[in-house]
């Protein structure tokens, strides 16, 4: 560039340009959370004058912005109702061949994805996922990174599928001021791309995929407890068989016993048919009995949870180990009105890696058995120092979902797509009518709402917006633009190739939404100076925003899945890079056909 020029270039550009160089150098040589870094960079602006404080908190108001952590809300109503559980677990099945496994996971995943966000439908999954790889005999190596990627590939299809794309539309309606891009715009390419991603898994997944040991496996939990569950009248498993209702090949568990009536079958045949009423007890892990207590087609025994003073969606598993000072100690559950002393019920027990026999209400304690109890959310602190436990902890994810509401949170996501699809509302609108919904007819309760939304990520969309506001109206984005010029001389087609090529690179080593913030304001400037249309540009932007395969830390479902996996860094590399330039070269070749120049 001309040294003259560079004189010119105000120093508010450079500032705002080194700002934004160094936070990139602190996010890939620290540890430092990505939205302290973005906020920290915002404020350097705000401080040293760059930015207005109107300009610096425009990024807090923009309805991309607020629109993602309203969807967090209509998702939590999802999950709280077990709707995604047992979606899943139907289109699951049980295949033999890796190829037929990898097909039957990322379809519903990509699918779902398309109009929820990624990541609490693979935190959904993971779970699911690990389980079945153990039942039908595959690593979950082989599975876990298809199964960030197919969330990705579902992202990509639709305008909700990702915050990155509503970002990027919140940026379009700013800077044009117009209603932005419709639901199904973005699915024009989005859903070439993902078909094309899909194919490539299945293609070269075997051979790019390692075969590891997960923690799990190697740091194995010898403690095994045992739980009485009963079949109830509702969720579909009472006329099945043992094998019909999956509880043949239970991950990290087994079917010990069923009694009906007064009639105990200790070794029950994979072809007996379920009652109502009848009581089972599994013997297994502690991951494994919370799975069972959420499963739908189950119920408390009732002698367990009759009386307990909690409605269902504010229970809680805890782990208590019984301690020698324990007033039960050498009574039986039954005997000692566990219930009545405690307000808590206890519904299965560990002993030393014991086998025992019968009820649970029949089980005399003794000092050491580690209890698996229901209670409300206050058990935990109130007993927490009592002399009657050792230990006291909750269990992760155990609230019991509400299976009879699924069909309501089912019908709310559906209504919410057809008023955005059909143009009666823009996207949050309806995702604030559906978000109220969901709270409304209790789906989530609020706390489970407020847990669900995840602040960080909403700072670093509302921070980078603001550092991508710098970049626009200090000029900087203009020169760089201009650079960007001179290297592809000028060219639309490498324009957008090296527009693409940006936004990818930025999004490996910092976050998706703060690359497409960022990358945003320069391919506007260089579609302008180029005379030609943006529609290309921002649709490879959308897409290479989300297109993260080759880092765990390039997008956070990839990073979910990288402990879960046993994976090491280079496995996204060996895998993830030759799809990150397969899809570039895909996005960049149909975007100019679909949207011309």
């Amino acid at each position: 560039m001309d040294p003259i020029v560079l004189a010119q270039i105000p120093w508010q550009a450079w500032l705002t340009v080194a700002v934004i160089v160094a936070s990139f150098l602190v996010l890939v040589f620290t540890r430092l959370a990505s939205d302290v870094v973005f906020l920290g960079a915002l404020a350097v602006l705000l401080v040293s004058g760059v930015l207005t404080p109107g300009d610096a908190l425009k990024g807090f108001s923009s309805q991309g912005m607020i629109t993602v952590g309203v969807l967090y809300v209509v998702v939590a109503g999802l999950q709280e109702t077990g709707g995604l559980s047992w979606m899943s677990q139907q289109m699951l099945g049980r295949p033999r061949r890796l190829g037929v496994a990898l097909a039957r996971m990322m379809l519903p995943v990509t699918v779902l994805s398309a109009f929820l966000n990624n990541t609490p439908v693979v935190a959904m999954f993971i779970p699911i996922v690990t389980e079945w790889c153990r039942r039908i005999r595959i690593q979950p190596s082989r599975l876990l990174i298809p199964l960030s990627y197919a969330s990705i590939f579902g992202g990509i299809c639709t305008l909700i599928g990702t915050s990155t794309n509503l970002v990027v539309n919140s940026m379009v309606q700013q800077r044009y001021q117009s209603d932005g891009w419709g639901m199904f715009e973005i699915t024009k390419l989005g859903v070439p791309c993902a078909l094309f991603g899909i194919g490539y898994i299945l293609l070269f997944s075997r051979r790019l995929l390692p075969e590891r040991r997960t923690l799990d496996e190697v740091f194995q939990n010898p403690r095994e407890y045992t739980l009485e569950l009963q079949v109830s009248s509702r969720g579909g498993l009472a006329g099945r068989t043992i094998q019909q209702a999956g509880l043949r090949h239970l991950p990290g568990a087994f079917l010990a016993e069923l009694i009906r009536d007064e009639q105990v079958l200790s070794a029950v045949s994979p072809r007996e048919v379920l009652r109502a009423g009848d009581r089972l007890i599994f013997v297994g892990n502690i991951d494994s009995m919370r799975d069972l207590r959420n499963q739908q087609g189950f119920e408390p025994v009732p002698d367990q949870l009759f009386k307990l003073d909690a409605p269902s969606h504010q229970r809680c598993l805890v782990e208590a180990v019984v301690s020698d000072t324990c007033p039960l100690v050498g009574k039986t559950i039954r005997e000692g009105r566990f219930r009545n002393v405690y307000n808590a019920v206890v519904i299965a027990v560990a002993r030393n890696g014991e086998r025992l026999q019968g009820k649970i209400g029949d089980i005399e304690l003794q000092p050491g058995d580690t209890l698996l109890i229901e209670s409300h959310a206050g058990f935990v602190p109130r007993q927490k120092d009592s002399r009657d436990f050792y230990l006291v902890s909750g269990v992760e994810n155990s609230t019991p979902r509400q299976f009879d509401k699924a069909p309501w949170a089912f019908s709310i996501l559906a209504g919410m797509v057809l008023v955005v699809a059909v143009g009666w509302m823009t996207m949050l609108n309806a995702a604030l009518v559906a978000a109220a919904l969901m709270l409304m007819l209790r789906c989530c309760s609020p706390n489970q709402a407020r847990r669900s939304i995840e602040w960080n990520v909403l700072l670093v969309i509302a921070a980078a917006l603001g550092l991508g506001e710098a970049l626009d109206k200090t000029g900087a984005a203009e020169q760089l633009a201009l650079l960007l010029l001179s290297v592809v001389r000028e060219h639309p087609w490498a324009a957008l190739a090296m527009v693409y090529l940006t936004t990818t690179f930025f999004t490996e080593i910092i976050t998706n939404n703060g690359a497409a913030a960022l990358v945003f304001p320069i391919a506007m400037n260089t579609a302008e100076r180029l005379d030609v249309s943006p529609m290309p540009f921002i649709a490879c932007i959308m897409i290479a925003a989300s297109a993260s395969f080759a880092t765990p830390i390039g997008y956070q479902t990839n990073l979910m899945v990288y402990g879960p996996g046993g994976y090491r860094f280079s496995d996204y590399f060996r895998i993830g890079i030759p799809l990150n330039i397969a899809m570039g070269v895909v996005a960049v070749s149909l975007a100019p056909w679909i949207w011309s120049f």
